[in-house]
């Protein structure tokens, strides 16, 4: 009784301190590639921190299509790991994003503001040549980026069932 109350209770927190407009005004992030924005893998949380997952989002583009910088901040990062091209970007409100495969134009150091131009798609990592991968990190633990972007529907809270145990590594 005891775990379901706290897992109750732990969901509604999440819930509510999820960022949702709804004013209707623009979220502060906008995406990294202009429209359609046709998600192709979505993300997928591990059960715990070790364990496999897709730490971000797939959007789906082509090579050499622009991508700009989808909140303010300073890159951090602009060159190649192993076998891609990336950018990260260190942004204003305490978050790191990283989007992969992308020949940045950006150097070391630099300022962007959302929307600026930052490189194009490039070829390597998993999303070879038809995607490209989005990810976003707050205090070094990946998150959702499709929070930030405004496009999470509102979560609906189903009751645990007799017998059913909450699962999840931040329930433990």
């Amino acid at each position: 009784m005891m775990t379901s109350i706290a897992s109750r209770f732990l969901i509604s927190c999440l819930v509510l301190l999820a960022p949702v407009s709804t004013s209707g005004a623009a979220p502060a992030w906008s995406w990294p590639i202009a429209p359609p924005h046709v998600v192709t893998e979505p993300f997928v949380a591990p059960p715990d921190p070790y364990s496999a997952g897709h730490r971000g989002v797939d959007i789906a583009a082509s090579l050499g299509q622009p991508v700009a910088a989808a909140a303010a901040g300073v890159v951090t990062f602009s060159g190649t790991v192993v076998d891609r091209p990336l950018v990260v970007i260190r942004h204003d409100d305490g978050h790191v994003s990283s989007i992969e495969p992308v020949v940045g134009w950006v150097d070391v150091g630099s300022r962007v503001t959302r929307g600026a131009p930052i490189g194009t798609v490039g070829v390597g990592g998993h999303c070879a040549g038809g995607c490209v991968h989005f990810g976003v990190r707050l205090d070094g633990v990946y998150v959702n980026p499709m929070l930030l972007l405004g496009e999470v529907p509102p979560a609906v809270l189903l009751p645990l069932t007799a017998g059913t145990q909450a699962r999840g590594w931040a329930l433990r």
